[in-house]
């Protein structure tokens, strides 16, 4: 059976504290995959006054133009992990990468159906459903892509759990803008739509499992197989993205938020192609060797959820990590912070998430330090931001597990 659009109600499993594209109770949950009971909306989730009418990605700060094209993708060797009876996993991904002129059509951020869904999901009903779709980007859809033959870096970005692919869209644009080809997916049946292209929209099938003990393992192991298959369709000998020769296949990283940064730690830790990884405030539950791990890792997350001894998984996987890593809260960041949704939906369409750090600035931290990650660890650029402490990102605090302080 395929899980297609219908009208049936959200099931009750996605209605716990991760539910929705905004996941609204992320501002009392500081644990967003942990089974629990349902919890209410916070008071604050209500559309105001919306200070424009259409909301849009910041530009890129990169000298490059952006393009953008949506792939297709088929494993033919595993059933689908959430609705068995499908006898293949279908993906879609989205890729972003330098291009070399700016094109006539701006790529779509969602259709009208998924604004709904995913708004819908989220019982955000005071906004016009379709309003996501008219975000405008800075992508171009389709341009011919810029780079030499095998010179430009991969980053794979996964959401968070109900969440699409277009939510990670600012900064994928952004790290395009300086180089890298970004390469988004969409876990089939974890989020509340996912369009494919004859048509049919799979809706969020997992979200009747996620009240149970073993989903967030189960999940992190999806997504690592997800991983592994797109990388094959992207670096292998029949690649599915007629730019592929442009990847350097020797420099591919993971960015993640939410369970997509609990994903990419169980990708760096079963994938060895996947040589750097972040976690964006997401709780951690992949088992990793005895031995620990030694390529880099970056755990990003907001303060009042991921200080040392508040996430106890953090703690335990800090200690696993032998190669260069760090430790970095912000200040002000609620569980969304790390993608555009508080941009969009709070600062430009008014819906107050009870955010204290405006989406701006969490959307330039955000770039800013990913982007520093993965030039330091995938192309050698020294980088004194991931040092020490910034004067002109104070928010950002450098924690150390061990006496447990962040300063």
């Amino acid at each position: 059976m395929t899980h297609a659009l219908t009208t049936r109600p959200v099931p009750r499993g996605g209605r716990v504290a991760m539910a929705g594209l905004l996941a609204l109770t992320a501002a009392v949950s500081p644990l967003p995959l942990a089974p629990a009971a349902a919890a209410p909306l916070p008071a604050t989730a209500r559309a105001t006054v919306a200070p424009v009418t259409t909301p849009y990605l910041p530009d890129p700060t990169g000298p490059r133009p952006v393009g953008s094209t949506t792939l297709y993708l088929k494993d033919t060797s595993r059933p689908d992990p959430w609705v068995p009876t499908e006898k293949a996993r279908e993906l879609m991904v989205t890729l972003w990468y330098p291009a070399a002129r700016k094109g006539r059509q701006r790529a779509s951020y969602l259709t009208a159906k998924e604004s709904e869904l995913h708004l819908k999901g989220g019982r955000i009903t005071t906004l016009p459903f379709d309003v996501l779709s008219t975000t405008r980007t800075n992508s171009f859809t389709d341009v011919k892509p810029a780079g030499r033959g095998h010179g430009l870096p991969l980053v794979v970005l996964s959401p968070g759990f109900t969440k699409p692919r277009a939510t990670l869209s600012g900064l994928a644009e952004d790290l395009a803008s300086h180089g890298y080809v970004v390469a988004a997916i969409d876990h089939t049946y974890e989020n509340y739509a996912t369009t494919f292209p004859d048509g049919r929209i799979a809706t969020c099938a997992a979200c009747e499992f996620d009240d149970r003990e073993d989903f967030g393992p189960k999940t992190v192991e999806v997504r690592a197989a997800d991983v592994s298959f797109v990388l094959d369709e992207l670096t292998g000998r029949h690649p599915k993205w007629k730019g592929a020769s442009l990847i350097d296949r020797s420099r591919i990283a993971m960015v993640g938020q939410s369970i997509g940064g609990a994903g990419a730690l169980g990708a760096l830790a079963k994938e060895p192609r996947v040589r750097a990884a972040i976690d964006m405030d997401g709780t951690t539950y992949a088992t990793l060797p005895e031995n620990g791990l030694t390529r880099p890792f970056l755990f990003l997350g907001a303060q009042q959820h991921h200080s040392p001894g508040q996430d106890t998984r953090w703690d335990r996987d800090w200690a696993l990590l032998h190669g260069w890593k760090r430790w970095l809260v912000v200040a002000g960041a609620g569980h969304q912070s790390f993608t555009d949704i508080p941009l969009i939906v709070a600062e430009q369409l008014g819906v107050d998430l009870g955010y204290e750090l405006k989406g701006s600035r969490s959307m330039e931290i955000t770039r800013r330090y990913v982007r520093a990650f993965l030039d330091r660890h995938l192309r050698g650029v020294p980088q004194p931001l991931l040092d020490a402490p910034s004067s002109e990102y104070p928010e950002v605090k450098f924690c150390a597990p061990e006496t447990k302080t962040c300063a």
